[in-house]
């Protein structure tokens, strides 16, 4: 397998100067925890300085390191590229990546969605061709470029998650990968904090379009509110645009949409030809972004058709509505369904993840309960500035809570939603989430189907590993770990 950057050709891209003799180098890190043997180690300035790990990095076997100083605790004769600013040079490392690849990319922003949107493309595309993706949610400034240095020459197809938390975040991101495809999975109340409406908010997000290659496709969600200034951005800077959804004029349309606790089915159409498609998840967000993602595919020159059976054996990524049986008597098979939806949340996602447990049955009569029940517990949605106490009241209003049986709130801001639940509804309030990860045995039975969802911040994912602790596993993918 030839080297993804050398010497020579890392030393071309980034400028500055070299030491050591010459190499080849596999991949490219910036953490040594999961650094392996023949990677460029990126000494980025971070919450810790990157260059206090160089040694490190060596000691693991990288084959060479781009920094700004040397360490005072490497060799004479360690191999490092050498320039003024790092990030500026992981930039230009990527800029190179970039230029010497013939690659259809992919790009995907929105206010919920992008991950299971770029894991589904992955999915997909890969099916068709040597595909390179972003790694987790790797979609800021030192990801983008990160994801574009790692990327093979020969990759046929390349998937970019790109994300945001203040204005003119973007656009750069944007014009560094220079997609051929774009994709605006939707727009919705978050990091309101730096933002002064939800306009603002769409106009950051079509900023994605600024950056498309000529010839460029924008894509983007057109049953949402601000789908005119999605739609504007994308007739400044694509040569097609492309609106998807539900309503009359998305041009890739779900002209029919069945929704189960299972599964979801769409009939739908792209141009003059349509499709039925199907995904083993169950959700109307879920849905939109596998059509965005499958109507992408074949846009960036992938087989529709190939594309829409694929899509199929997607599954959902732990932490993002994932379904997971916990078993807590395998000999008499009790056990509590896990919605896992635990990585983030905004308001437009946490409305999704309350529909689809609204939809999911509970067994009946298995607990101390007389049937299973359906329970939320929701953490904290964060960077939602002054109006954050409305947005979380709000949801008690939400139509799929009239079949949720009880809400548990973990955190100070959800404190409002708590206090706007009706009685019958309102579960225990807890501070924190390490709290409630310590008794949150103590208000679930066998039956019951548990939805766990909030900010990252929140740290509502303790609750749900708690809850995984209680049993057996059988998740989605029929894999099977005890915790």
């Amino acid at each position: 397998m030839s080297a993804l950057w050398t010497s020579g050709t890392a030393l071309a891209a980034v400028g500055g100067s070299s030491s050591g003799s010459a190499w080849e180098g596999s991949g490219v890190s910036i953490d040594t925890r999961t650094l392996e043997p023949g990677d460029l180690f990126v000494a980025l300035r971070d919450r810790r300085d990157g260059h206090d790990f160089v040694a490190e990095a060596f000691r693991k076997g990288a084959a060479a390191a781009l920094v700004s100083r040397v360490p005072g605790d490497v060799g004479r004769d360690a191999c490092l590229l050498i320039c003024d600013d790092v990030q500026a040079g992981l930039e230009r490392l990527a800029a190179a990546s970039r230029s010497r690849t013939d690659a259809k990319l992919v790009a995907v922003t929105g206010s919920a969605g992008k991950t299971s949107t770029k894991e589904m493309l992955r999915h997909v595309l890969g099916r068709q061709g040597r595909t390179h993706a972003s790694e987790a949610s790797f979609n800021n400034h030192w990801g983008v470029p990160l994801t574009l240095a790692r990327m093979p020459p020969d990759a046929d197809y390349a998937v970019i998650e790109i994300g945001m938390n203040r204005p003119g975040e973007i656009a750069p991101l944007a014009r560094m990968a220079r997609p051929h495809v774009a994709i605006v999975t939707t727009v919705a109340p978050a990091h309101l904090e730096a933002f002064s409406g939800i306009e603002e908010i769409a106009i950051e997000k079509g900023s994605i379009f600024q950056g498309l290659e000529p010839g460029g496709v924008a894509v983007f969600n057109a049953d949402v509110e601000t789908a005119p200034i999605l739609e504007a951005e994308a007739r400044l800077h694509a040569a097609r645009q492309v609106g998807f959804g539900e309503c009359a004029q998305a041009v890739l349309r779900a002209e029919r949409m069945t929704l189960t606790a299972e599964a979801s089915v769409v009939e739908g159409r792209l141009d003059d030809g349509s499709f039925l498609m199907k995904i083993g998840a169950p959700g109307r967000h879920l849905a939109m972004n596998a059509m965005s993602a499958i109507g992408a595919a074949s846009l960036a020159g992938a087989d529709l058709d190939i594309a829409v059976c694929d899509i199929g054996s997607w599954r959902v990524p732990k932490g993002r509505g994932r379904h997971e049986t916990i078993l807590l008597d395998p000999v008499d098979n009790l056990g509590i369904e896990l919605i896992d939806d635990a990585f983030n949340a905004n308001p437009a996602s946490m409305a999704a993840a309350l529909e689809v447990l609204a939809v999911t049955q509970p067994a009946a009569g298995t607990g101390r309960a007389a049937a299973g029940r359906r329970i939320a517990i929701l953490g904290d949605m964060l960077e939602l500035g002054s109006g954050e106490a409305l947005l979380h009241a709000q949801l008690a209003d939400h139509p799929a809570m009239e079949r949720i049986d009880r809400v548990i709130c973990v955190g100070q801001r959800v404190r409002a939603l708590h206090d706007a639940l009706p009685g019958e509804r309102q579960g225990p309030w807890v501070r924190t989430a390490e709290e409630l990860a310590e008794t949150v045995h103590r208000h679930l039975s066998a039956g019951d189907v548990v939805l766990v969802k909030g900010s990252k911040g929140s740290r509502a994912s303790l609750v749900a590993e708690a809850i995984r602790a209680l049993g057996k596993v059988h998740a989605g993918d029929e894999q099977k770990e005890l915790d």
